[in-house]
């Protein structure tokens, strides 16, 4: 039987309309979100046409500001800075990439973290070892919603994270270590990859390489969350996961792109909510 796909538009929807309460709930005084972006990529433009969207369906004001190409990093952070001083500010957001010579870690530990709507700033990325933080970091956030959306039981699931970056793969896995599931991470100096994937129940894989994952390293009737968005040979946008032989064995899948994309955004729109005071 092939996998049941897990329709990461549908879930934002219903997310969406959670948040959409929740903003009425929180009164008619503006509640902001600003995107900072250092000159202007057409891949980062993508991402924000779909953020003001949402953000305009929830009832966020979303402020884009492209600052020149030349800005430093302490003119970015300067610009941080005033941000964080103005009350009607929820969130505040860095769009990558940013130019050469400006620091990412700088970048985020200089927003407030009661602002950090990304859920970077070392604060936030720190609660996480001590208890699901109120904002987490968006893309782990929506794999983790993925997974809960199945229904299945995580204490105790073998769970195996592909990869351990500080935005998806070491947050998501201390994330399900909360809900008591068995969980490894590889990476790149880890040995026969293929032994750990064949015995995961749950599989999230966010590694960066367009089918690094076929059907024949699955366990069958697991859950494979792709976080991967790469370009594939004929342009197209595919995942880590190869879908065609992945599908036919695993329960559960994510497509790529539909499914952890747009929960993403999703996240990102809760964690402003959050941000303002908002109970979700």
């Amino acid at each position: 039987m092939p996998a049941q796909l897990l329709d990461g538009k549908l879930l934002a929807e219903r997310i969406r309309q959670e948040l959409r309460t929740a903003r009425t709930a929180l009164g008619k005084a503006p509640i902001r979100l600003v995107s900072l972006e250092v000159g202007q990529n057409p891949a980062a433009a993508v991402y924000v046409r779909n953020q003001t969207r949402a953000a305009t369906e929830v009832g966020i004001e979303m402020e884009v500001t492209n600052l020149p190409i030349g800005t430093n990093e302490a003119e970015l952070v300067a610009t941080i800075g005033s941000l964080n001083g103005r009350p009607e500010v929820a969130g505040i957001l860095v769009q990558r990439p940013l130019p050469p010579g400006i620091d990412p870690r700088v970048v985020q530990s200089a927003i407030d973290p009661h602002k950090d709507v990304e859920g970077m700033h070392p604060t936030n990325m720190g609660s996480i070892l001590y208890r699901e933080p109120l904002l987490p970091p968006c893309t782990a956030a929506a794999a983790q919603q993925l997974i809960l959306a199945t229904g299945l039981d995580l204490r105790g699931a073998e769970t195996v994270v592909v990869g351990h970056s500080e935005i998806v793969g070491k947050p998501i896995a201390i994330l399900l270590l909360h809900r008591l599931s068995t969980v490894t991470v590889c990476h790149v100096g880890t040995k026969h990859l293929a032994d750990h994937t064949r015995r995961a129940d749950i599989l999230v894989v966010a590694v960066g390489k367009a089918g690094l994952v076929h059907g024949d390293i699955v366990k069958p009737g697991a859950c494979v969350i792709d976080v991967g968005i790469n370009q594939g040979a004929d342009g197209r946008i595919v995942g880590d996961v190869d879908f065609a032989s992945a599908s036919a064995v695993a329960g559960y899948l994510t497509p790529v792109p539909g499914g952890v994309g747009p929960v993403t955004v999703a996240m990102l729109m809760r964690n402003t909510l959050r941000a303002a005071g908002a109970r979700v």
